[in-house]
């Protein structure tokens, strides 16, 4: 892992240019519009998130970060407009297709919610819900009788957050900043095709923020699309390829980071980003 001073690199500093180059998008949302009750959430909402890519969702508190992962993750339907998984309209097919949909995406919110478990049991969650029947008694025959080989998914993605030495810690026992890596490792273990991260950082210290930024890295150059949802600018500059600035009800502006961040197109991006924008 790096030294925890990478945590506090110069603001001017964006992600490397090398990094993976985007494809056919993994998820689209287009012209999303959601809300509760009489009120309006969001409003003709379109952002794509391609393989190997990460992207930025940047915008003051209340305005519906949190609302557009969970639309992209599945667990709301939109009021109008399509989500497209790979082309396909998630919403226009079955429920046990869209629930196969599902099952490819990954999310760690704020609050990292782990189980009364220990870290081992936390990371293999995932894997136990999506496995066929013979595979989870493959894998309980292997704990039975001492073997960690139907756990190497956990532990890679326990080792990407510098866990993979905690396996029996208790998940009581760990930090605030400890808990959310696992949660990180959770979504990872399974090799989803798309990591959602609603503000994964807002709690943490300079080291354990670090660890979850090379993590994001680590998701992004297997080729899984990352969409990050953070109030930190710096932040935004350091992991992501593309931000997305939602502001009102709607995204105002998507593009590069470095473009955003030094020449972005509308006037009220720059202004965000300044801090001279109060929503």
């Amino acid at each position: 892992m790096d030294d925890p001073a990478t945590a506090a690199k110069d603001a001017s500093s964006t992600r490397p240019t090398d990094a993976p180059p985007s494809t056919t998008p993994t998820l689209r949302a287009v012209d999303i519009r959601h809300g509760y009750g009489s009120e309006t959430v969001l409003e003709s909402v379109s952002l794509s998130i391609d393989a190997g890519e990460v992207v930025a969702i940047i915008g003051p508190s209340g305005v519906g970060k949190t609302t557009l992962l969970r639309l992209l993750a599945l667990f709301e339907q939109p009021r109008d407009g399509a989500l497209e998984y790979d082309g396909t309209d998630v919403w226009e097919i079955t429920t046990q297709q869209r629930l196969a949909f599902r099952r490819r995406i990954g999310m760690v919110f704020q609050d990292a919610s782990l189980f009364d478990a220990s870290v081992r049991r936390n990371a293999e969650y995932g894997l136990h819900v999506r496995q066929s029947w013979i595979d989870r008694l493959r894998r309980e025959v292997a704990d039975l009788v001492g073997l960690r080989d139907g756990t190497s998914e956990a532990i890679e993605a326990l080792d990407v957050v510098g866990l993979a030495d905690e396996l029996d810690r208790h998940a009581s026992s760990l930090s605030g900043g400890e808990a959310q890596r696992v949660a990180f490792a959770r979504a990872l273990a399974f090799d989803p095709d798309v990591l959602l991260l609603d503000e994964p950082t807002s709690d943490l210290d300079p080291r354990n923020t670090s660890v979850i930024e090379d993590a994001v890295r680590e998701a992004s150059e297997r080729g899984i699309g990352v969409a990050i949802a953070t109030h930190d600018m710096n932040q935004a500059r350091r992991v992501a390829d593309r931000v997305a600035v939602l502001l009102g009800d709607g995204i105002i502006e998507v593009g590069e980071t470095k473009t955003m961040f030094e020449d972005p197109e509308d006037p009220r991006t720059r202004k965000f980003i300044d801090g001279e924008l109060i929503y």
